[in-house]
């Protein structure tokens, strides 16, 4: 049984092909095979094909599915190979929304050594969706660009290509920086009266730390090498990236105090900038042994500039000190940081002290404002559910130091001095630990009254005369959101370990890693789901490859109701079901 095919000419002239279904019969008389007409579909301009369709798709019922797709598969028809696409093509989406694509093009049109096309746009954004997706070094990022994933516009790549792209990044990484902050400002209309501040580390496993060399008040090697002289007093610095504009002497990857618990080992310090929000504005990058305040400086000249307006800075107890709290203060910026709550400072002995009624302003926090200096104002905020944790560990470790205490009158002296020079060493039993005149070890109830009038209370210190302290108090509970940040970009997109040698990579390699984080965020809020849940989904969107006569196709599979849910909610159209065709030539 077949579909033969037969040609009438009309009236015109014109000739006309009609569809039969057929099939042979043997004629004894003719001594062959005859065709024989059982139904006749018409002309074939004319088809209904939507009841063709509906024929063959009751008649494959009749089959299995591999004889079903052997009788409707083109002879010689190969299927090559399937790759993830979901995830590529959402985060393309997001990065052209946001015109980053445009942005990256401008700024490297006419460099020296670029190509004519958009080829380095396009590793740049692979690379970026490398860290989102499958976050490896740029050696294996090239192989996953290429036989791995699928990108639009990218069909494979080196490692070469990526290493040029990466110096390119660096080398139009302030511009870039500011154009994606006005665009994504715009696109989001972004809250920026509460900008959220704060750093990590991350450690290289090195034998040795970096050469030291010349360097400007920001950190950045000074280019042209620094003269004798310049040289000289740069070595008679303190090193320490705070010269007042001064030049400091140091490697990029060197020793400092690391937030990894790896002070062995050589570390940079890298900041980021997060709106209420969550969206990461940017990024920064110093030597592994830069100070608070040069921090704070640097950040604060970098983001005047920018067309923003009042800004009230949001930092942790790390920035606590008098002179980082001074430079915020030139021009119309104003900062929320939090206090340590044991320390000799007058100011804060007076706050905890103060007498006063807390206002409840969620179901799990409660503030008081104290009124102690002239030009600022503290606030102390108190979780009761946090209270209760602290009260329950504090009683664990009393019962273990008592444990530990019990029966020690009758210790010889130097056993007793081995035993409190053993609880000395454990920070949280130390704290409740006294000793006697007479070196007895003793539970100290006196530090005992004193923490527990500490139990889930937390110190906030603001600047801004006119901001309420509600705001104060929820506007720092949001620097969870920076803190979620930085384990974001060490798990998800895999800030550390950085495969570099070069500064001006590892710089770049920082840039990558916040756009990643950009457009993961962005997407996780529009969604209200995380990444790693939104990536698993996307990714069972593939992309298959077809070989037969006629040349190569790629067919993306059919989306799923949770493929089309995100992509409705991301404001993304479904992609194409036929997303290459190449004949062959």
């Amino acid at each position: 049984m077949y579909v033969k095919t037969t040609s009438r000419k009309t009236k015109n002239g014109t000739a006309v092909r009609y569809l039969h279904l057929a099939h042979n019969e043997w004629d004894p008389v003719a001594g062959r095979s005859v065709p024989k007409i059982l139904h006749s579909f018409g002309r074939e301009d004319q088809l209904d094909r939507t009841a063709i369709t509906r024929l063959v798709a009751s008649l494959s019922k009749l089959l299995d599915p591999a004889e079903a797709l052997a009788a409707t598969t083109a002879p010689g028809l190969a299927f090559l190979e399937s790759r993830p696409y979901g995830g590529t093509y959402a985060l393309d989406q997001i990065w052209r929304r946001l015109g980053i694509d445009q942005i990256l093009i401008q700024l490297l049109q006419g460099r020296r050594g670029r190509p004519r096309d958009v080829s380095a746009e396009r590793v740049l954004f692979a690379l970026v969706a490398n860290r989102a997706l499958a976050p490896s070094s740029k050696l294996a990022a090239a192989d996953w660009i290429s036989n791995d994933a699928h990108i639009d516009g990218l069909a494979a790549t080196s490692d070469d290509a990526c290493y040029r792209a990466m110096d390119w990044l660096h080398d139009v990484r302030e511009r870039l920086e500011a154009e994606i902050y006005n665009q994504v400002a715009n696109q989001l209309n972004l809250e920026v009266d509460l900008l959220f501040f704060d750093t990590t580390s991350t450690y290289f496993e090195l034998d040795e730390a970096d050469e030291p060399i010349a360097r400007d008040e920001h950190g950045l090697p000074v280019s042209p090498p620094a003269s004798a002289s310049a040289s000289a007093s740069a070595s008679a610095s303190d090193g320490d990236g705070d010269g007042d504009g001064e030049q400091d002497r140091a490697g990029f990857r060197t020793y400092g105090k690391s937030k990894d618990s790896r002070d062995d080992l050589p570390q940079i310090v890298i900041g980021m900038a997060v709106t209420r929000s969550g969206i990461p504005v940017r990024v920064w990058s110093w030597p592994g042994n830069t100070s608070d305040s040069a921090l704070i400086r640097q950040v604060k000249d970098d983001m005047r500039d920018w067309t923003l307006s009042k800004i009230v800075w949001v930092a942790d107890r790390g920035f606590a000190s008098a002179a980082n709290r001074r430079y915020p203060r030139r021009g119309d910026h104003h900062y929320i940081i939090g206090e340590k709550l044991r320390s000799d400072s007058p100011e804060i002995t007076t706050a905890l002290s103060r007498q006063g009624r807390y206002a409840d302003i969620t179901a799990n926090m409660r503030i008081k404002e104290v009124k102690v200096s002239e030009h600022e104002r503290f606030v102390i905020c108190h979780n009761p559910e946090a209270a209760a944790r602290d009260a329950h560990v504090r009683e664990q470790l009393i019962t273990q130091l008592r444990e530990l205490i019990d029966g020690s009158d009758t210790l010889s002296v130097i056993k007793r001095a081995e035993l409190r020079g053993k609880i000395s060493a454990r920070p949280a039993l130390n704290r409740y630990l006294r000793t006697t005149p007479g070196g007895r070890l003793r539970i100290n109830a006196r530090a005992i009254n004193a923490e527990a009038n500490l139990d889930g209370k937390y110190l906030l210190r603001c600047s801004d005369p006119h901001l309420p302290a509600a705001d104060i108090a929820v506007g720092y509970k949001q620097l969870l959101q920076v803190e979620r940040g930085w384990r974001d970009m060490k798990s998800i997109i895999d800030l550390r370990p950085v495969y570099h040698r070069r500064e001006e990579r590892i710089r770049a390699h920082v840039i990558l890693c916040w756009l990643a984080l950009l457009l993961v965020r962005i997407i996780e809020n529009t969604v209200g789901d995380t990444w790693v849940s939104i990536r698993r989904h996307l990714n069972r969107l593939q992309i298959g490859t077809f070989h037969g006569p006629a040349g190569r196709f790629r067919q993306r599979t059919e989306p799923t109701k949770v493929h089309r849910d995100l992509l409705t909610k991301l404001g993304i159209a479904a992609p194409q079901q036929i997303i290459e065709l190449a004949a062959l030539s």
